[in-house]
């Protein structure tokens, strides 16, 4: 138990500080980078600019994933965790040095989209593993809630991320914000990257990919193996994420430009509403991940990702009312239906793949889905509601959702005995492991 304990710890704690790195980008990229980074054009090209920036942090997670989740089956899950979490820190910290387009012109957007794109190599090779490391320490019947820790990541970064900028736009001028203020958030990162390699360092590896190591079951070409020999559950695990990838966009990246622009809202009032549905999201992804372990977790995400489809038609009016008390029922219950989606999903996409591939297969299925989701998701609600109206941008979103229907049908259930087998033959390291 303290070994499962351990790695639920250091799966949420990592996961978290990484999509903190991850999340700061994406709002920077909303309220100050179309300034700093893209100036003398309108602001609907700048902040068009300044989402493509964004969008590259997803473009470059398959690379990660394809050299990560292969390292993730061929070296073990914990190398590749501290490897990716100093990457994408190292990043950060460098994004918050960049001299802007005013001191270094068009050299600074060039380097800022080159140092996006290692952020999204980091993301990209550290959810597969992260994911693995606290289901495959925990009991296999109860993977969703085990399972959920890495999924706790994206909304304690994003109300980390969110949390610093609220306060910085709360206590700073807008010339002040611009000037030095947003810098600040990005070199906080050096602090908790320190912390979260302290957690990962004193953790051995999973017992299920010790196992294989010892029975000598473990592929030399994992990747090859799942395009050859498990293509329906890659499938699956791809449509499945475009819903709750391209819903978390809108909620926490274009949500900001949306109700700045449109109905006149301040920064601090969008960004608190996010807070509020991020904070929530804290306790409902494991808590929704615990309940797909008593009733079937495809039927559990799908009804969240049907409700997240209608639920968007509303969304945009609240926002567009200029209502305070609206734009925060819009975003929370957004945010609440991501959480019942997000929370049973690393359990269902690692599911979809044996034990001796499922790094390999979780990482290409993630980031994947992330070029077709949440990549392109801020640039396509933009223009979709700039030429179209906001109907066309929620129609967007509402076919994404129906996209990850069909994925959550095409998956398997999965059989709890074949993680048993291979956790029981690594228990006596485990029990020796524990001893004082």
């Amino acid at each position: 138990m303290a070994s499962r304990g351990k790695a639920f710890v250091a799966s949420l704690s990592g996961t978290s500080l990484e999509y903190y790195d991850f999340a700061v980008y994406g709002t920077a990229s909303a309220l100050v980078f179309p300034q700093l980074f893209f100036p003398g054009s309108d602001p609907l090209t700048g902040t068009l600019l300044a989402f493509t920036t964004f969008a590259v942090g997803y473009i470059s997670r398959p690379v990660g994933g394809f050299v990560f989740g292969r390292l993730g089956d061929t070296l073990g899950r914990k190398r590749v965790l501290v490897t990716t979490l100093l990457l994408i820190g190292f990043a950060t910290v460098l994004i918050g040095l960049l001299p802007t387009y005013e001191t270094i012109g068009v050299t600074a957007p060039i380097v800022l989209v080159l140092l996006r794109f290692a952020q999204g190599v980091g993301v990209g090779g550290e959810w597969g593993s992260a994911v693995l490391l606290s289901g495959e320490f925990g009991d296999p019947r109860r993977r969703g809630f085990w399972s959920s820790a890495a999924q706790i990541g994206p909304p304690a970064g994003n109300l980390l991320a969110n949390g610093v900028f609220a306060v910085l736009a709360a206590t700073l001028t807008g010339d002040q914000l611009l000037d030095w203020g947003w810098r600040v958030a990005f070199l906080l990162s050096a602090l908790l990257v320190a912390f979260g390699l302290w957690i990962r360092l004193t953790l051995e590896d999973t017992p299920v990919f010790r196992a294989l190591q010892a029975s000598g079951g473990t592929s030399s070409t994992p990747i090859r193996e799942v395009i050859r020999t498990q293509p329906r559950g890659l499938v699956a695990a791809i449509l499945s994420r475009l819903g709750p990838d391209v819903s978390y966009s809108l909620l926490t990246v274009y949500v900001l430009t949306y109700a700045t622009r449109t109905a006149g809202f301040e920064r601090a009032q969008v960004l608190s509403a996010v807070l509020m549905g991020s904070a929530l999201q804290l306790g409902l992804v494991p808590a929704f991940g615990a309940l797909s372990d008593r009733i079937n977790r495809r039927l559990v995400s799908a009804v969240a990702v049907v409700g997240a489809g209608i639920w968007v038609f509303v969304l945009f009016p609240a926002v567009a009312s200029g209502s305070f008390g609206l734009l925060v029922l819009g975003v929370v219950v957004g945010l609440v239906l991501h959480a019942a989606a997000y929370g049973p999903q690393a359990a269902f996409i690692t599911e979809q793949f044996s034990p001796r591939l499922r790094s390999s297969g979780s990482s290409l299925g993630y980031t994947v889905a992330g070029v077709l989701g949440g990549a392109v998701a801020p640039l396509l609600l933009t223009s979709l509601q700039a030429d179209l109206g906001w109907a066309a941008a929620a129609g967007y979103v509402a076919l994404a959702c129906l996209l990850s229907v069909v994925g959550l049908a095409l998956g398997r259930d999965h059989d709890p005995r074949e993680d048993e087998e291979l956790s029981a033959a690594a228990a006596p390291a485990d029990a020796a492991a524990d001893r004082p």
